[in-house]
This record gives structure tokens, sequence and C-alpha cells, in this order.
């Protein structure tokens, strides 16, 4: 199994000067703990780190120390996640047929999560990590008038990893280009093109780091796991 991290963003909602992957929770950088996740997973043979130039050498240092026992390869991004995920599909080798993509900011990620997606996704299914969404939904105009209450019995938070077969996903990707579609993930690519995508259900506790009180929660997550 074949995984690209996504780790070309930047600390701008975090309010940081830089990448919030390099930032620290728990003495390490957000990536250190990410990338422990991924060597730990028993399915994965082959990981592709997608960043941004600046932060490459930082990037390199952290995947050094970690004394990887599999592949793991630098991959240049681009202007926008979607961008970025593209590049890194070019970047597979050439046997690669199924991908998981994670988010590099989700650093609580569970070993075992990322088993389960690769054996969904070995079996041919698209898939998508996510966890039942608990709290009732409003939607709301731009006024701020509610609208409407989802049943949120129907309801999922999407999460990472994701994963695809490697050929659908990049013919999805072609279709995007030409449409001039613009995502925030993978899943919704095969939405809007009628195929479908099942969820893995995950913990909570898998939350994307994007503000300062996301490592407050990192951090308590952390340390309770190393108690």
């Amino acid at each position: 199994m074949h995984l690209l991290i996504a780790c070309a963003g930047s600390g701008r909602r975090m309010g940081a000067e830089r990448n919030k992957l390099l930032l620290e929770v728990a003495g390490r950088p957000v990536l250190a703990w990410t990338l422990d996740a991924a060597l730990a997973s028993r399915s994965i043979g082959w990981i592709g780190i997608v960043g941004q130039p600046v932060d490459q050498a930082d990037i390199e240092a952290l995947v050094h120390a970690a004394r990887p026992q599999r592949p793991v390869v630098w991959i240049q991004g681009g202007d926008t996640r979607q961008d970025s995920v593209c590049n890194g599909l070019a970047a597979l080798p050439a046997m690669a047929e199924s991908v998981l993509i994670h988010d590099g900011a989700r650093c609580l990620v569970d070993p075992a999560l990322i088993d389960r997606c690769a054996a969904a996704v070995q079996a041919g299914e698209a898939v998508i990590a996510a966890a039942p969404v608990t709290d009732t939904i409003k939607r709301v105009d731009g006024a701020g008038v509610i609208q409407d209450t989802p049943d949120r019995a129907q309801l999922w938070g999407a999460q990472t990893p994701q994963g695809f077969p490697v050929q659908q996903l990049r013919r999805a990707h072609a279709q995007a280009r030409t449409e001039g579609w613009s995502v925030t993930d993978d899943a919704s690519l095969f939405e809007r093109l009628g195929w479908a995508v099942k969820v893995m259900e995950s913990s909570p506790a898998n939350i994307k780091i994007t503000t300062p009180f996301d490592l407050t929660i990192a951090e308590a997550v952390l340390a309770g796991r190393q108690a």
C-alpha cells in the first residue's frame, strides 16, 4: 500500500509564521507523530511526503531521525491541497494500484485505522475515515439565520486517511481540472462523479491540527497515551 502525506499547508489559521506541522506538540513536531503512526502501520510499504520547498530540509530531517525501514520520498506540493495530491499521484511508483492520502496535521491517527482503510482499498473499495457527528448541526444562511436542522443520524465528520484505486483517482483529478472543480478532499471528486465511497468509522480523537486549541487537545491525548 502506498501512502501520500499532505504537508504543503501553512500556519495561517494557527497564527504561526511557519508550517503548523513543524510546531511542537508533546515535545516533538506535529509531523513526527504523524510519521510515527504511518511507519507503525503494517500495510504501508511506501510513503510520499508532499510539501513546500521552504519546509523540505526540516521535513527531511524528521524523516532521517525516524530511521524508516521503507521508502519515504519527498514530493513538491502545489498551490492548493488538490494540486498537491495531483503531484503526489504523479510521483507514485509505476506499480502502485492503491493509495491512501492522509493529512499530515492528523497526528493522532491510529495505525490500526490506517491498516483498516488499506484493507478496504485493496479489496477494491474507495473509503474515508470518518466519525459520526454528535453535535446538533444547524444550516445557516449568510445573515446568520438558521434554515434547517439536518438529521445527525446521517451526518459524519470526514477525516483521513482516504483511500482509492490509483487509476480511478487519477481520472477523477483529471476530470476536476477539465471542469474547474475545487474540492477540499478527494472523496468529494468521487461524489461528483457518482462513484461510491464508503466510510470507515474512526475515533473523534483523529482530529486535524488547525488552531492553537487543537494543539492543546493533542497534547492531552498524547500525554494519556504515554502514561
